[in-house]
């Protein structure tokens, strides 16, 4: 495996330690080698951090298992899932689910990613449909704002709605960016 085998996404061990690689460029200087400019992510800590991977570097592209799972709960930092076929739980730090929190309701179906039987990362559905708890009213004519208001959801997320959303209402909001994506009937 070169380094032509990384791209955005995918998982790496690079030093021992196992890294899903957030950003990625492919330089080639002159008769020198490939070269990667990469933001790697721990999968353990979750921490980025910038390196430079040459085909000299000891690292190779790891491929893990995808498995269906649900999430259970949480409890202060840590997460509890389980595993849809074997019913096996595990747990996560928020670390390790980071963003995602921000949508995740209790028996949410997700994807988790293991590596010699250990889940390493877990993945939402791309969008999410989830409750909006406070908002304020939308006045007609405001568009200063872009014709946009904040709402919060029913996981504590904040994001931006069309001012003709209402407390109570259920929208579909893309776990991606967390951007609303339309208002669910």
């Amino acid at each position: 495996m070169g380094v032509n085998d990384i791209s955005k996404g995918v998982t790496i061990q690079y030093e021992g330690e196992l890294y899903t690689v957030v950003d990625y460029a492919h330089m080639f200087k002159g008769r020198g080698k490939a070269v990667a400019q990469t933001k790697l992510k721990h999968l353990q800590t979750g921490r980025v951090i910038p390196r430079t991977i040459t085909e000299t570097d000891d690292f190779k592209v790891v491929r893990m298992e995808e498995r269906e799972i649900k999430y259970l709960y949480g409890s202060g930092d840590e997460y509890v899932f389980m595993e849809n076929e074997s019913y096996e739980q595990f747990t996560l730090t928020r670390d390790q689910i980071g963003e995602l929190k921000d949508y995740m309701l209790e028996n949410t179906d997700m994807r988790g990613y293991f590596y010699n039987d250990k889940v390493l990362k877990v993945e939402l559905p791309i969008t999410v449909e989830l409750k909006v708890v406070k908002t304020t009213p939308g006045v007609r004519g405001d568009t200063v704002s872009g014709g946009d208001k904040p709402a919060t959801l029913e996981t504590g997320a904040e994001v931006k709605v069309p001012l003709f959303i209402k407390e109570g209402e259920v929208i579909k909001v893309d776990t991606r960016d967390g951007s609303y994506v339309e208002r669910v009937r």
